[in-house]
């Protein structure tokens, strides 16, 4: 299945999101941001991972979901060690609240203007 920019591009269902709502609790500059964009170069190399769409709001609220082949993927990425690392720094700094959902994708569909989707 093709995507507009900035979509993620998923397979066929069924697949598996993570969905990943934060509040930050500071802004601490740049130091954040480059941890996170570590995290989306380090997740995509795993086997199982598909893709990921991100944005956060100007209230601090973020909404990052990242879509996986399967459960034993996000397993295998979540005990990555750095994975771990970034986890334990998000709960000291970042974040002042996060929940995590994970789901199974049983359709998808969409639609982009000029026929992307």
């Amino acid at each position: 299945m093709s995507a507009a920019p900035g979509l993620a591009r998923t397979p066929v269902p069924p697949y598996y999101a993570v969905i990943f709502t934060s509040k930050r609790a500071t802004d601490d500059g740049h130091a954040y941001g480059a941890v996170a964009q570590r995290m989306v170069d380090l997740g995509s190399r795993y086997d199982g991972f598909l893709g990921i769409e991100s944005a956060r709001g100007t209230d601090g609220i973020g909404l990052t979901v990242s879509y996986w082949r399967d459960e034993a993927a996000i397993l295998a990425w979540k005990r990555d060690t750095e994975h771990e690392k970034a986890q334990r720094g998000g709960r000291e700094a970042w974040y002042e609240a996060y929940e995590v959902r994970v789901a199974r994708v049983e359709r998808a569909y969409g639609f982009a203007r000029g026929g992307a989707a």
